[in-house]
């Protein structure tokens, strides 16, 4: 794409337009645009095209969001919630830059692996839903659908997960549950203050079953 990475952001409407407009978004706002952090700030945008990035030195839009100048924050609709990076006495490479947004970026439904386990964790919702499947499933982009169909209804309620059951760094999670590869796919519900938990096998996802399972568990 030919659109320039990361979006100048003037002014507060063009930056609440900006987060609002995507399932996570990153700003960086600098005092300098042309200084060593914001150049690192742009190496890190074109390593990951995927996510939106924004950058902004308008003193009302750092004031809008709280922040001082040389701070990168991430915003995500999943829990409503932002994390910042500040980079003042801090010697934060795009390299650590590309670690934070990876590990924060939680999703409508996030793909579970070593670096987002972290931002799992450190999520503010306490309720967990995996979808533990194989990827390679033919049927797995039709459930996958219904899924993130069913993630919408329980946005800033429960974390929606999926679990790769063929990647062997997952098989930990899988035994923590107790299920056999032969019984999947599963649904797994967990609330993380107490390790509370419910599992379901399926073979069929559908939103009504999901909507069962979840509600049943909360209540």
């Amino acid at each position: 794409s030919t659109t320039e990475k990361p979006i100048l952001l003037n002014n507060i409407a063009d930056a609440e337009a900006f987060v609002s407009g995507a399932e996570v978004a990153v700003i960086g706002f600098f005092q300098e645009p042309q200084s060593a952090p914001a150049s690192q700030f742009r190496l890190t945008a074109g390593r990951i095209p995927e996510v939106p990035f924004g950058l902004s030195t308008s003193p009302a839009v750092l004031s809008h969001y709280g922040v001082s100048a040389n701070t990168v924050t991430l915003f995500r609709r999943v829990d409503n919630d932002r994390r910042d990076l500040d980079m003042n006495n801090r010697d934060v490479d795009a390299e650590k830059m590309t670690r934070f947004v990876r590990m924060n970026e939680l999703r409508l439904v996030t793909e579970y692996n070593p670096v987002t386990a972290i931002g799992v964790m450190q999520s503010s919702l306490q309720f967990n839903l995996l979808l533990i499947t194989d990827k390679m499933s033919p049927k797995h982009p039709e459930r996958m659908r219904k899924f993130r169909a069913s993630a919408e209804l329980f946005k800033g309620k429960i974390l929606f997960i999926l679990l790769d059951s063929n990647l062997k760094s997952n098989e930990r999670v899988v035994s923590y549950f107790q299920l056999k590869k032969s019984q999947l796919p599963a649904l797994a519900i967990f609330h993380t203050p107490d390790d509370e938990h419910d599992v379901m096998t399926v073979d069929e996802i559908s939103s009504e079953r999901v909507q069962d399972f979840c509600n049943r568990f909360i209540q």
